[in-house]
């Protein structure tokens, strides 16, 4: 596996990956698909302060991890949220732990103060991931999303670079 950074030819992959995250999971609270322009439009938005990571095995784009900007607000300018999504059948390898720690460590690099990660209180495993790297939890929003029929909570956690 090889962890690097992202270029615009990795977007379709990306877009593939979170497409299959936002029709089959609670990972993000997207509910449509984005299409190849948005994902575009996203990935340009980045630039160096704000890293977008992919994991490539054989080729293939197997998960990939962002640091993406909190608030347009000039006081939240080293505050950024995490995003990470693995695609399915590549989930358990190890893939989003490699990904997590690169990422956080390109973004203390680039000058990032504050990494916040909203995750849906049943996902274990990722509330489980962040904790290993040092997130504390800062609280549980309740109720705040509806996806798949369910009213869900979000636990928002928190990690100094």
């Amino acid at each position: 596996m090889r962890i690097r950074q992202a270029h615009l030819r990795d977007v379709p992959q990306i877009l593939d990956i979170y497409n299959e995250a936002i029709a089959n999971t609670v990972a993000t609270f997207d509910t449509v698909p984005r299409t190849l322009e948005q994902q575009e439009q996203w990935f340009e938005q980045h630039g160096d302060a704000f890293p977008v990571l992919v994991a490539e095995l054989d080729g293939i784009v197997a998960g990939w991890s962002s640091l993406n900007r909190y608030s347009d607000r000039l006081a939240y300018a080293r505050t950024s949220e995490l995003s990470l999504y693995i695609r399915d059948g590549y989930r358990g390898q190890g893939i989003g732990k490699a990904l997590l720690e690169a990422v956080l460590a390109q973004g203390k690099q680039a000058g990032l103060h504050t990494v916040l990660s909203r995750i849906e209180e049943g996902n274990a495993s990722s509330l489980h991931l962040h904790r290993l790297f040092g997130f504390d939890t800062v609280g549980t929003m309740r109720e705040v999303g509806v996806k798949f029929g369910r009213l869900l909570n979000v636990v928002l956690m928190q990690k100094m670079l």
